[in-house]
């Protein structure tokens, strides 16, 4: 197939019109029209036009020389003319929502040009999709905090969605994106991040389309800083809970976590959400009515599935420490309200902050699942990094 743009043009020869000089041959002021007709398609002024199969330039008696087509800010759509020279489309797909200028140029038998102009504007998407994204703009989070994206629509163009999307750090680390099924896409470092790094998500989704006839409409630069490293650990055997803050233990807390039958997860889980205050129903979990508590204090989330490090004001202080009562949750002694400071959960939670850490150690229960809210640190990065 020939290439659109052929080089340079022959000068386009035009209808002289008016008065001839005096004295001047009459036959010598006559110019020759070129044979060649030009069609565009879609005409000018047209709109609604779609992403493909809407464009095209056609000729008779002759063949096209020219043909460029480029949006408003003069980016280019690569095309091809076919083998004889009569007709020309574009290869690449046109933008929902925006003005195009097609022109083509043809010559003749004779060498004559006839040239064609036609300005456009392309279809308004009836089908978007946005992504739901966890960073809070110019937030502050802990080392722990995994970028992740919840699209409302599946992405079959995974990749176009991909390269519409970046993560990245000041001081520049690596970090590699995993998909988790068709709507949901997280972002991490190999390791956690370092306390101070400055990190940039940009959402360049408008007009990328994520699947076939859906089109993203986002626009959009969120920063976030990363602050001090706090990881805690917590003992299920020891039933404790060992806080270290930069490398230097704060505090040792006593727990209860879950008790048998609901053992809690093993693994490194990071915290997403702090309420202090907030309501638990066991319906919502998958366990009837087991329980429905409508103010538990300080609740720190772990998981999508209901994990929490939260307050316990409804047992005795001699349960931490000494037994595992909770249905998964990580329990810590406090009172109700939700407002001291000064109890083992109002401490925990007044020092903690989202992205913070809580590593399980000591349960017999299953692993913690790598997309079982910020768990993808339980995956390893060659896993990771295969999608």
């Amino acid at each position: 197939m020939r290439r659109a743009a052929v080089g340079a043009l022959l000068p386009l020869t035009l209808l002289l019109a008016g008065c001839s000089g005096a004295g001047a041959d009459a036959s010598s002021d006559t110019a020759r029209i070129s044979a060649a007709q030009v069609t565009l398609t879609p005409g000018d002024n047209a709109s609604e036009v779609p992403a493909q199969g809407g464009v095209q330039a056609t000729v008779r008696d002759g063949r096209l020389t020219q043909v460029t087509l480029k949006d408003d800010d003069g980016h280019a759509v690569p095309g091809t003319v076919s083998a004889n020279g009569a007709s020309w489309q574009p290869t690449g797909k046109l933008l929902p929502e925006t003005r195009y200028t097609l022109n083509a140029v043809a010559v003749d038998k004779d060498g004559l040009q006839a040239a064609k102009h036609a300005s456009f504007t392309t279809f308004v998407p009836k089908n978007t999709f946005i992504g739901f994204y966890n960073p809070v703009d110019k937030s502050t989070v802990g080392v722990g905090f995994i970028v992740s994206i919840r699209f409302n629509r599946a992405i079959t163009e995974q990749a176009a969605v991909l390269q519409a999307i970046s993560v990245t750090a000041k001081p520049a680390v690596p970090i590699a994106p995993h998909w988790f099924g068709a709507q949901r896409l997280d972002f991490r470092p190999q390791k956690f991040w370092t306390p101070g790094t400055v990190v940039t998500l940009a959402l360049n989704l408008r007009h990328v389309e994520g699947a076939p006839g859906v089109y993203g409409t986002q626009q959009k630069s969120i920063t976030f800083t990363v602050g001090r490293s706090q990881i805690s650990t917590a003992d299920t055997d020891s039933d404790t809970l060992t806080v270290v803050r930069d490398g230097s233990t704060l505090r040792t807390l006593y727990i209860s976590a879950g008790g048998p039958g609901h053992s809690t997860y093993d693994g490194t889980m990071v915290i997403s959400e702090q309420d202090q205050v907030t309501r638990m129903n066991s319906a919502t979990v998958g366990l009837g009515s087991e329980y429905d508590i409508p103010a538990v204090p300080h609740a720190m989330r772990l998981t999508d599935s209901g994990t929490f490090v939260h307050g316990v004001y409804w047992r005795p202080a001699s349960v931490f420490g000494s037994q595992n009562t909770s249905h998964g949750c990580i329990g810590l002694y406090d009172v109700a309200g939700g407002y001291s400071d000064s109890t083992p959960a109002g401490w925990f939670f007044d020092h903690s902050m989202i992205g913070d850490v809580v590593r399980v150690v000591g349960s017999d229960g299953d692993q913690v699942a790598p997309d079982n809210g910020m768990s993808g640190w339980n995956m390893s990065w060659a896993d990771w990094t295969k999608s």
